[in-house]
């Protein structure tokens, strides 16, 4: 399985379980690896038969801006379903930073990642 890689897309949300996460909202930042097949794609040049992942970063940034939830596991698991609306993506490997996690020891950063496929 081919590979296409978004790493970084950095988004506003106002999710977290604490009222001050919901008021003011935070960064988020989003990794993104999608598997699919671009064989076809490369053998035509055909935007067409791959991902677009201008797309594909444009919707996620969309969940992490949208309806707030408690727990990034909840945030990563729709940005995945998400990816794998588009035809082409067969799995997805999602990353949710939260570096502004209100933790009260020195850290930096807090990651949950999952894996979602098709199968």
């Amino acid at each position: 399985m081919d590979r296409v890689a978004l790493r970084g897309l950095k988004a506003r949300g106002h999710h977290g379980v604490f009222p001050r996460e919901r008021e003011e909202g935070q960064t988020f930042i989003i990794d993104l690896t999608l598997g699919l097949d671009t064989r076809a794609a490369a053998a035509d040049d055909d935007l067409t038969k791959t991902v677009h992942y201008g797309v594909v970063a444009e919707e996620v940034v969309g969940v992490v801006t949208g309806e707030p939830v408690d727990l990034i596991e909840t945030l990563a698991h729709r940005i995945a379903q998400t990816c794998l609306k588009h035809d082409g993506v067969l799995e997805v490997e999602v990353c949710v930073h939260k570096p502004d996690a209100p933790i009260t020891v020195p850290f930096d950063d807090v990651t949950v990642t999952i894996t979602r496929s098709r199968v």
